[in-house]
Parts: C-alpha cells; sequence; structure tokens
C-alpha cells in the first residue's frame, strides 16, 4: 500500500513539472529551474513560469484535491457511489451569486469573484443541509439527494433566467461556468488555498469515525458514536471543500464523482486509506486534464472543465451500466 501511495506522489510531482513546462510556449527543465531558483526574475519566462504557470499548477492541485476528497465524503455520507459533491448544490449558488452580483454591477474584481463564489456555494449547501434534516436534527441521505436536486434545479433556472436578459453578464461568466484554471494571482488564491487544505487534512482524520457510521447505523450507536454529530461535520467539510474548489476555478464536474471509485479500486474502501489517495489521485487527474486543455487546440485552450467531462462521462456511463447489471 505504501508502495502505491509513493508512486502516485511520484506521478504527482512529476506532471506538477510537465505542467509548468507546457503551455503555448514550451520551457526545458533547465529553464523551469532557473525560474523557480532565482531570488527575482530575471527574463519574460520567468516571469510567466513563476507568475502564471506555478500558480496554475497549484491550483489544479488543490483543486483536484478538493473535489476528490469532498465527493469521497459525500459518497460515504450518502451511501451513493454515484455521489458528488454537486448534489449540495454548490456550484450551482456559486454560479447564482457572481452571475446576481455581477447584473448590478458593471465590473467585479477577480478577488471579489473569488469570495462571491465561496460564499454562494456555502449558502446553498447550508440551504441543502436543513432541508434534508429529520427529527432530532439528523441528517436523511435520500432526502439530501432529493434537496440537492431540487435546489440546484433552482439555481440554474435564477442563473438562467438572469442571463438570458443581461448578455454582458452571460459574455464575463461563459469561462467561469465551464471551469478554468487560468489568470489566477497566487496571492488572491491563499485565501481559499489554505483553508482548502487544511480542511483535506481534517476530513483524513475525520475519517475512521465516517468508517464506523458505515458500518451501520446500529453499530455505530452501540459504539458511542454521536451519528448526527458525524453528519454534520461530514456535511461542514463537504461544503467547505467544494465551496473552495468551486470558488477558485469554477464549475469542473466529475473529479469528485471518478476519483474515489479510482481510489477505492487501488487502496480498498477504508477511507482512511482512499481519503488521502482521493487527494493525490484528484490532484493528479486534474493537472493532467489541465496540461491537455492547453494543448489539445495550441494557442487556445479549451476550458478545463470540458476535459474532465470528456475523461468523466464515458466513467459515469460505465459505471451506471455496471450498477444496473448488479442490481438486475
Amino acid at each position: 500500500m505504501r508502495g502505491r501511495f509513493l508512486l502516485c506522489g511520484l506521478l504527482l510531482a512529476v506532471m506538477a513539472v510537465v505542467s509548468m513546462m507546457t503551455g503555448a510556449h514550451f520551457y526545458t527543465f533547465a529553464q523551469l529551474i532557473k525560474a523557480l531558483s532565482d531570488a527575482e526574475p530575471t527574463s519574460a519566462v520567468d516571469t510567466i513560469i513563476r507568475t502564471s504557470r506555478l500558480p496554475r499548477t497549484l491550483l489544479a492541485m488543490g483543486v483536484g484535491a478538493f473535489l476528490a476528497v469532498a465527493g469521497g465524503l459525500m459518497q460515504a455520507l450518502t451511501r451513493n457511489p454515484l455521489a458528488s459533491p454537486g448534489l449540495f448544490g454548490v456550484n450551482a449558488g456559486a454560479a447564482l451569486m457572481i452571475v446576481l452580483v455581477g447584473s448590478f454591477f458593471a465590473v467585479i474584481s477577480p478577488w471579489l469573484t473569488l469570495w462571491l463564489a465561496f460564499t454562494g456555494a456555502c449558502a446553498t449547501g447550508t440551504l441543502v443541509w436543513f432541508s434534508s434534516r429529520i427529527s432530532k436534527g439528523q441528517l436523511n441521505p435520500l432526502r439530501l439527494v432529493l434537496a440537492g436536486v431540487a435546489i440546484t434545479a433552482l439555481c440554474n433556472a435564477f442563473t438562467q433566467a438572469i442571463l438570458v436578459v443581461d448578455q454582458e453578464t452571460l459574455d464575463t461568466m461563459l469561462f467561469w461556468l465551464a471551469g478554468s484554471l487560468a489568470g489566477n494571482d497566487l496571492a488572491q488564491l491563499y485565501p481559499l488555498l489554505i483553508p482548502g487544505v487544511l480542511l483535506v487534512v481534517a476530513a483524513c482524520l475525520f475519517a475512521g469515525q465516517m468508517n464506523v457510521l458505515n458500518a451501520g447505523e446500529e453499530i455505530a450507536r452501540g459504539l458511542g458514536l454521536n451519528i448526527a454529530l458525524v453528519r454534520l461535520l461530514a456535511s461542514v467539510l463537504v461544503v467547505g471543500l467544494a465551496g473552495c474548489a468551486v470558488a477558485l476555478a469554477g464549475s469542473i464536474g466529475f473529479v469528485g464523482l471518478i476519483v474515489p471509485h479510482i481510489a477505492r479500486q487501488l487502496f480498498g474502501s477504508d477511507l482512511r486509506q482512499s481519503l488521502p489517495a482521493s487527494a493525490l489521485l484528484g490532484a493528479l487527474l486534474l493537472l493532467v486534464a489541465d496540461i491537455a486543455a492547453r494543448v489539445v487546440i495550441l494557442p487556445q485552450e479549451v476550458p478545463v472543465g470540458v476535459m474532465t467531462a470528456l475523461m468523466g462521462a464515458p466513467f459515469f456511463i460505465l459505471l451506471a451500466q455496471r450498477r444496473g447489471e448488479h442490481a438486475g
């Protein structure tokens, strides 16, 4: 098991190097080392690597890890292998908040966009959580799915209505709605990247209690587990991680759905193993998708959300077919 973790870590490091060398212009490994080791940028290449490609690489790794860990927790929380962080409505809530404010103000700074998206994501996630509770504050997984679908549809309807009548906002929102890692300043990313990393660590430390809950409610109660509190904390972690991800990079699908399955296949169903593995594999998957998005139609680039959809849709169809066969 340790060897698999080391292999994933090595692959992630290699792809991070490739990411910083790849783009509209390809740079050599020597140029990369020089750019990262110099105290100050001394050339245009140094500036591009340090101010554009390094932040983009760190962002891809962070967002991929956040989405994958949130997906693993979501699937454990709902006991539904087809669940993803989007069930909490975070993508739809973030988009609605940005579009709503953007329709009133002509210019929104990148910093404000970041926090508007995070606020909208957390607000929607909280609304879904409260809508899915039953007596004594306990969370009902089925109600969670239904509430998530309903509130997501409602947010999407309002977003589309605003965009139909506000063409200027539509033009500025299209790339973000498809998911993008481009054009970010590292100083603006830290306020959400660092809390996201801390939430990943917290989720991995919390995995043991989720294992007990997944063994069954009767067993969990017998072992003295506070089921309502564990579900609440898991929901907070999912909303926080997904909120950070969507605020940083927009709407990126399928990472939170497919990576937990890959992690369970390679590392087993124990969340103490599969959640850290999901973080590594999620970072790796989004990094690979971002590299592909940059080179597939040079010198232009495809939104990374489109690439993850192209990679994830066939996997989702195959997974749904297999579940149908098992159910039959």
